[in-house]
């Protein structure tokens, strides 16, 4: 519990880094929200009801979408909330929501996209990141606010499952990576929006982001071929989950651990995450899916798998198949990336994000490789000078090196 704590403090810490986005008068229940904001009373919202059956169309296509709140009056941007057509892990059909947000002043036809891949939110429905962002909650609203001041469309996906009764697919790369993508094509079908089909894009994010970004990186050339894709920036990648879980069961991330097999639970119902609970478990795992980040993080820190199944599941043949296939490095982005990682990161093992890196290396993808002397909450604030940076570079044309 003493490193947790040290982790709020740490986030605390990163306040004065956000004066210069508007943000210095945030608290830190503003940034992550607290245990009682996080089990205030959610009314449903139909608008996250995916229709059934879903309408035919293609992956990127607008099922429906509204104006949108954007809760930090900094951001200065206009916003929609939509629902959009996308692609599960299976490769199935599937709706997905998020937001585009346009900044004032700023001709949307000729507006560069980023799509900001959220780090952990929880899965609480309450926790969907366009909720964040319009009640004013979302944690990396610094990230976001230095795209928007540089002129930037940003494009922000809630990942799959954000409905009313949430079924959300935490970390399967997959999922999140078309979630990626077809947000980026839902910002360019949106009308309101005003933005070009054929605008320069870039991915970013941090943490579950991270992997996102190099996820939709990884699907593009076959998924997604007409998107102009310029340039990666991904930090804290959660790159290979076999790793991450051997590394956090046990530890104060353990709760992340398991909202991860709830993710893959929910991504591929043959896995059955159920019949390995014990009673404790039923209970714990149950909880999860109701509560958001902060919560998984102090509730559950220091558990063990061993304290709420009767059998881990960890490392069963069919859990690691699925493990293997949300696995990043089987087909290295072609485009510019940077990647980003703390040396001293207790949720994200520092290791396999580095085994990623000497693959894309070794794949001759221009990249250029940082590293970050501090623990994985500090970095989600202290990376963004050099993602604003790169960005910045790329959506300029300029051209890329690399540290490989």
């Amino acid at each position: 519990m003493r490193r947790l704590a040290l982790a709020a403090a740490a986030l605390i810490a990163a306040l004065p880094c956000l004066a210069a986005t508007g943000m210095a008068t945030a608290s830190p229940a503003q940034l992550m929200p607290s245990a009682a904001q996080e089990t205030q009373d959610v009314a449903g919202d139909d608008f996250y009801l995916p229709p059934s059956p879903l309408p035919a169309g293609d992956p990127g296509d607008i099922i429906r979408s509204r104006p949108s709140e954007v809760g930090w009056p900094s951001a200065r941007a206009k916003a929609w909330q939509v629902m959009y057509l996308s692609t599960d892990a299976l490769g199935e059909p599937t709706a997905m929501t998020g937001t585009v947000l346009v900044p004032e002043g700023v001709d949307p036809g000729s507006a560069p996209i980023v799509a900001f891949g959220p780090g952990t939110q929880g899965a609480g429905f309450q926790c969907a990141p366009s909720r964040m962002i319009s009640s004013g909650a979302f944690y990396e609203q610094s990230g976001l606010n230095d795209l928007l001041h540089n002129g930037f469309a940003v494009a922000v996906p809630d990942y799959e499952g954000y409905w009313p009764e949430p079924e959300t697919t935490y970390v399967t790369g997959r999922s999140m990576g078309a979630a990626m993508i077809d947000v980026v094509r839902a910002s360019q079908r949106l009308a309101d929006a005003g933005l070009s089909a054929d605008a320069k894009v870039a991915f970013r994010g941090y943490s579950q982001g991270g992997g996102a970004a190099a996820w939709a990186g990884e699907l593009r050339p076959d998924y997604a071929p007409e998107l102009n894709l310029v340039g990666i920036a991904a930090g804290g990648i959660p790159a290979d989950p076999v790793q991450l879980a051997l590394h956090l069961d046990g530890k104060q991330g353990f709760g992340v651990m398991a909202y991860a097999l709830i993710g893959f639970d929910n991504a591929y119902p043959e896995l059955d995450l159920g019949s390995y609970l014990n009673d404790a478990g039923v209970r714990a795992f149950a909880e999860m899916e109701t509560v958001c980040t902060l919560r998984l993080l102090v509730d559950y820190a220091g558990k063990s798998i061993q304290d709420y199944t009767h059998t881990s599941p960890l490392l069963r043949p069919e859990w690691v198949a699925r493990y293997e296939d949300n696995t990043l490095g089987a087909n290295p982005p072609a485009v510019p990336m940077l990647q980003y990682h703390a040396t001293q990161d207790e949720l994200v093992q520092f290791g396999q994000a580095k085994a990623l890196r000497d693959t894309y290396c070794e794949a001759e993808v221009p990249l250029t490789w940082q590293t970050l002397d501090m623990g994985h909450i500090d970095a989600v604030y202290h990376g963004n000078a050099a993602v604003l940076s790169f960005l910045d570079a790329r959506l300029a044309g300029e051209p890329a090196g690399t540290t490989c």
